[in-house]
């Protein structure tokens, strides 16, 4: 089905392509939500109220987190982490959309291009291996209470810190390193608000098979794992409930970790519609 979505979408005219590839796209046009200068005006007000208060959740947070010596612990630490990856993700977006909307200039440099699709990619990539980091935190605090301080060692913690950013970063580099080598025809036209690939793809001339194999080896590898992993600590947390005799102690155990798996069915139902480019 995924063969399906590359199959058919550039058949165009050889000499045509020939033409358009003569000339290398130096910057493309981000043409945004709407033309219309009254609603782009509406929107950079909205676009501006969500970044501020992402800006000030986040970062009240991470300050809570670091002044609360209470709250120096590995799950704590985890949520810091997620929230300071948070700040970072909007800030790759936001500026941009947000210049985009009141300016007239809607051009972004290829650098720039790659570059904002570098960052965007890693850190989404790195948010997928982070919360299956999570999911392991939430198992052991759940499984093994009694000796959650010592598995969960600030070694450890940030070892899966560092090991997520790597993973994230490393499949990002790979991801944009084929898309911008890829031979862009036609108008160098974004019909989005920012450099997603499913826009890049469409601009694209010359998609071979060996960029699907990528894009397969980047799902399994950033999607598919991560699930597969939170799952599997999902199942063993409820082995380990189950165990746990008092009907409180179900409810408390619950509670703790009971907005972990449908935060990360959102964020991962997400990364995996945007590594399936739309077909054009």
């Amino acid at each position: 089905m995924l063969t399906n979505l590359f199959t058919g979408r550039n058949q165009r005219d050889p000499k045509s392509m020939d033409e358009r590839n003569s000339t290398t796209v130096k910057e493309f046009m981000i043409l945004g939500f709407t033309t219309d200068p009254w609603l782009q005006r509406v929107l950079f007000c909205i676009f501006l109220i969500i970044y501020i208060f992402s800006l000030l959740g986040n970062i009240t947070l991470i300050s809570l987190i670091c002044a609360d010596s209470q709250l120096l612990t590995p799950m704590y630490f985890f949520i810091g982490k997620l929230s300071f990856l948070d700040l970072w993700y909007a800030s790759v977006y936001a500026p941009k959309i947000l210049i985009t909307c009141i300016s007239d200039d809607k051009s972004i440099f290829f650098a720039g291009c790659a570059a904002q699709f570098f960052f965007s990619v890693g850190l989404a990539y790195s948010e997928c291996y982070l919360l299956a980091a999570m999911a392991y935190d939430h198992y052991v605090a759940i499984s093994n209470t009694l000796l959650y301080s010592q598995v969960m060692s600030p070694r450890l913690c940030a070892s899966l810190i560092a090991a997520s950013y790597f993973g994230g970063f490393l499949n990002s580099a790979i991801i944009t390193s084929e898309t911008f080598t890829l031979s862009f025809c036609g108008d160098n036209l974004i019909d989005d608000f920012f450099c997603d690939l499913p826009p890049l793809v469409k601009l694209a001339c010359d998609m071979e098979e060996s960029y699907q194999v990528v894009l397969y080896f980047i799902l399994a590898s950033n999607v598919i794992t991560p699930s597969v992993l939170i799952l599997a600590c999902c199942l063993f947390i409820i082995a380990a409930i189950l165990k746990i005799c008092p009907t409180q102690g179900h409810l408390k155990a619950l509670s703790t970790c009971g907005s972990q798996p449908d935060s990360c069915h959102l964020v991962l139902w997400f990364h995996f519609l945007h590594l399936l480019p739309a077909k054009y």
